[in-house]
C-alpha cells in the first residue's frame, strides 16, 4: 500500500460527553458529571490515533469553550483537525449519560442545530479525501438532506482517489426523529423510510459495521439472516456483525443460513460497568488491523479487545486503550474477566497514553510556606503581602519564558496556602504545574486537609501534579515506617481515581561521617526501591544532587521498575549556584534527569528585598527573572557539555 499521509479520515459526530458520576443513580438524581471527548465519530478517531493510527477528523464544532476543549483533545492525542471547521452560527452538540445498571445507559442528545450536522458540501476537499486510506462515515451523518450531501461528496472523492470506504451504522433512532427528543437510550425503531435511505447509500462501501440491531434497520428485517441478505443484495462489502459479549460475525461473501455458520470470532467476557463507548472501540480497533492489511481474525481480536475495555470503565474516549494496554490485555485476557480491576492495566492506562513531552525543565519552586512566613517575620513584613508576592514571581516566571524561549520547557511548584491566586495565574498557560498537599515538616507524613485527600484533588484543574515532599528513612523500623507508607498508598490511590500526576520528594534521613555524601546516594536509591516494593510508581522524582554514579543506579532502578516514569527533578536546598552548576553536571548524562525545580536559591534575596519595601513590584519581578534565567544558563551550559562530550570509560562501566 503506498503511503499517503493519513490512514484513515473520520467524519461524523463530535460532542462533548458529560458522564454522571454515580454509577447506579437515575440521571435525574446524578449530581455531578465529567466531561469528555465524544460521539461517535470523535471517539473512533481518538480511540483509532491513541493505538497508533494516522488519523484526521472531519466534522465541525461551534466556536465556543466546547468545542476548543474537543480539538485540543483530539490533538493532544495525534488527530488532525485542520479539516474541522469552527461553526460561528452554532454551539458544539452535547450529550447527557447515565450509568442506571448494567442494561440500563440513559442519555440525552443536545444536538438541535448543533454545528457537526451543519457541515456542508463546501467543507469537503478533495485532496485532504485523497490524502487518506481510508474515510469512515457514520450513519446519522446521512440523516438530515445538507449532511447527507456533504458525505456524499466525500464518499464520491474516495471512490475516485480508490480510498477504502467504511460504515458505521450507528443507528440512534432519536437521531432520526423516530422517538421523544428526551429518548436517546432506544437503541431501534423499525422505520422503512431510514433503512430506504440506507439501502441507496450501502452500495458505496467497503466495509460496513454494525450491531445485529443495526443491521436490522438496514436490512429492513428483524430477522438477521432476512436484514443482511437485503444488504448483501446492493453491497458487496465486508460486514461486520458486532454481538456483544458473544464478539463478532465477518461476512465477506454471500451470506449463511444461519449467523453462526459465518466466520465467528470470539472475545472474552469482562464484567460490564458501561456499554456506551464500547461499539466505538471496537471499530477503532478493528481499523487498526483493517488498515494495516492484517488478518480478519487479528482484527477480530483487537476490536473485541478495545471493546471489553471500554465496557469495564466510565466514559467512551477517555477509556480507548493505547497499544500497550491492548497487547497487555491480549496476553492475559484469560484471567482478566475485571479489566477495571488489573493494576497493569490501570498502570498501563495511565502512563501509556498521550501526554505533554517533558524532556527539560526549567521550574521555579515557590510552594514553600512555612519558609515564606518565617522570611516575611524576619523582615518585619506582612503575612498578608504573601500571595501577591507569588503572584509576582509567576511573573518573573512568565519573563524568563518569553526571554529565553522556553515554551514548553518551563514549570512552577506552588501552593495553595499563598499561592491560590498565584495558581490560578499559572494555569492554562502551557506550563508545568505541581502543588505540595503535605503539610509543612510533618513526619510521619500528614496532609493539609486531612486524611480525604482525594476529595480535595477532585477541585484540582486536570493539569496540575500533586507534590509530596515525604521523609523517608529505608533504615527505619516496620512500626516507624507504617504511618508513612500507610499515608502514601492513600495519596497513592487517590492520584489513580483522579487522573493527576504524582511527583514524589523523598528525602532520607541525613548522612553523618566521612563517606556521608556517598552514603547519602545510596539511602536515596533504597528508599525509592521500598516505595517501588510498596506498588507506588510515581510520574515523577524530586531528589536532591547526587554524586555521578549515583545517577547510574537511579536510572537503571527506574528503567526496571517503570519505564514509563516521566524523570528526575533535581531540587535546590537554597544552595549557591555554584553548588547547585556541580549538581547539573553530576546529572548532566543521566537518563532519568529531565530537569531542576529550584526555588530558595532565587527567591529569598529578592523576596526579602521587597518584604522590606527596598524594591518595588517591577524591581522583584526583574531580580527574580534574572536569578531563573542565571540558573537556566547554568542548566542548559551543563546540558550542552554533556551532548558534546560522551560518558567517560570510567562512567560506561559504572552503567554497565
Amino acid at each position: 500500500m503506498n503511503k499517503r499521509k493519513y490512514e484513515l479520515i473520520c467524519l461524523g459526530r463530535l460532542a462533548v460527553d458529560l458522564y454522571a458520576q454515580q454509577p447506579g443513580a437515575r440521571l435525574e438524581d446524578a449530581s455531578s458529571f465529567a466531561k469528555y471527548l465524544g460521539g461517535s465519530s470523535g471517539n473512533t478517531a481518538f480511540g483509532a490515533a491513541r493505538l497508533g493510527l494516522r488519523t484526521a477528523m472531519l466534522s465541525r464544532v461551534g466556536d465556543d469553550h466546547m468545542g476548543r476543549f474537543l480539538l485540543q483533545t483530539l490533538s493532544r492525542e495525534g488527530c488532525d483537525v485542520s479539516q474541522v471547521q469552527l461553526d460561528r452560527q452554532r454551539l458544539t452538540a452535547l450529550v447527557l449519560l447515565g450509568i442506571k445498571d448494567r442494561d440500563s445507559f440513559p442519555l440525552i442528545f443536545y444536538r438541535e442545530n448543533c454545528a457537526d450536522m451543519a457541515i456542508d458540501e463546501a467543507d469537503i476537499d478533495e485532496n485532504f479525501i485523497a490524502s487518506s486510506h481510508a474515510l469512515a462515515i457514520t450513519g446519522t451523518h446521512f440523516s438530515t438532506p445538507a449532511v447527507h450531501a456533504a458525505s456524499s461528496k466525500a464518499l464520491s472523492y474516495a471512490r475516485k482517489h480508490a480510498v477504502r470506504t467504511v460504515l458505521d451504522i450507528d443507528y440512534r433512532p432519536v437521531l432520526w426523529g423516530l422517538t421523544g427528543r428526551g429518548d436517546g437510550e432506544t437503541r431501534f425503531v423499525a422505520d422503512h423510510s431510514v433503512t430506504a435511505h440506507l439501502q441507496s447509500i450501502l452500495p458505496q462501501f467497503d466495509l460496513v459495521v454494525g450491531t445485529e440491531e443495526e443491521f436490522h434497520i438496514a436490512g429492513g428485517s428483524e430477522h438477521l439472516i432476512t436484514a443482511l441478505q437485503a444488504v448483501r443484495a446492493v453491497s458487496k462489502a465486508t460486514l461486520v456483525v458486532k454481538r456483544g459479549a458473544l464478539g463478532c460475525t465477518v461476512i465477506e461473501a454471500a451470506i449463511p443460513a444461519q449467523i453462526d455458520d459465518a466466520p465467528t470470532f470470539h472475545g472474552r467476557r469482562v464484567e460490564v460497568l458501561n456499554v456506551l463507548g464500547a461499539g466505538d472501540a471496537f471499530m477503532a480497533g478493528f481499523l487498526y488491523g483493517w488498515l494495516r492489511d492484517q488478518a480478519i481474525e487479528r482484527c477480530c481480536a483487537y476490536a473485541n479487545a478495545c471493546g471489553a475495555i471500554v465496557v469495564s470503565r466510565h466514559g467512551c474516549a477517555p477509556a480507548m486503550p493505547s497499544r500497550a494496554e491492548l497487547d497487555y490485555f491480549l496476553a492475559h485476557a484469560e484471567r482478566l474477566q475485571r479489566p477495571d480491576e488489573d493494576e497493569e492495566l490501570t498502570h498501563l492506562h495511565r502512563v501509556s497514553i498521550a501526554r505533554p513531552h517533558w524532556d527539560d525543565l526549567h521550574i521555579f519552586a515557590f510552594d514553600h510556606r512555612s519558609q515564606f512566613f518565617e522570611l516575611a517575620r524576619a523582615c518585619g513584613g506582612d503575612e498578608s503581602r504573601l500571595p501577591r508576592l507569588k503572584q509576582l514571581l509567576v511573573e518573573a516566571v512568565a519573563q524568563t519564558e518569553r526571554e529565553l524561549g522556553l515554551k514548553n520547557r518551563v514549570g512552577v511548584l506552588i501552593d495553595q496556602s499563598y499561592g491560590e491566586d498565584a495558581l490560578h495565574a499559572a494555569t492554562g498557560r502551557g506550563w508545568w504545574i505541581g502543588r505540595p498537599v503535605e503539610m509543612p515538616g510533618s513526619n510521619p507524613l500528614e496532609f493539609e486537609h486531612g486524611r480525604s485527600v482525594g476529595s480535595q484533588l477532585l477541585h484540582w484543574p486536570a493539569e496540575h501534579v500533586v507534590k509530596c515532599l515525604v521523609p523517608f528513612d529505608p533504615d527505619g523500623t516496620p512500626e516507624s515506617r507504617l504511618e508513612q507508607e500507610t499515608q502514601l498508598h492513600t495519596l497513592y490511590n487517590a492520584v489513580k481515581q483522579s487522573g493527576h500526576e504524582l511527583l514524589l520528594e523523598v528525602i532520607p534521613p541525613t548522612a553523618l561521617g566521612p563517606d556521608a555524601k556517598a552514603s547519602q546516594g545510596e539511602r536515596v536509591l533504597r528508599a525509592m526501591k521500598r516505595i517501588y516494593n510498596l506498588g507506588i510508581r510515581p510520574q515523577w522524582w524530586k531528589l536532591a544532587p547526587l554524586p555521578a554514579q549515583d545517577w547510574h543506579a537511579i536510572d537503571a532502578l527506574i528503567s526496571e521498575r517503570d519505564p514509563y516514569c516521566r524523570g528526575v527533578l533535581l531540587l535546590g536546598l537554597n544552595a549557591p549556584f555554584a553548588e547547585l552548576a556541580e549538581g547539573f553536571s553530576a546529572a548532566a548524562h543521566s537518563a532519568s534527569c529531565r530537569g531542576f525545580a529550584v526555588g530558595r536559591s532565587l527567591f529569598v534575596e529578592p523576596a526579602r528585598a521587597w518584604l522590606q519595601g527596598d524594591i518595588d513590584d517591577a524591581a522583584l519581578v526583574s531580580r527574580a527573572a534574572q536569578q531563573f534565567t542565571e540558573l537556566a544558563a547554568l542548566w542548559r551550559q551543563t546540558r550542552s557539555h554533556a551532548a558534546l562530550a560522551p560518558p567517560s570509560r570510567k562512567d560506561l562501566g559504572a552503567a554497565a
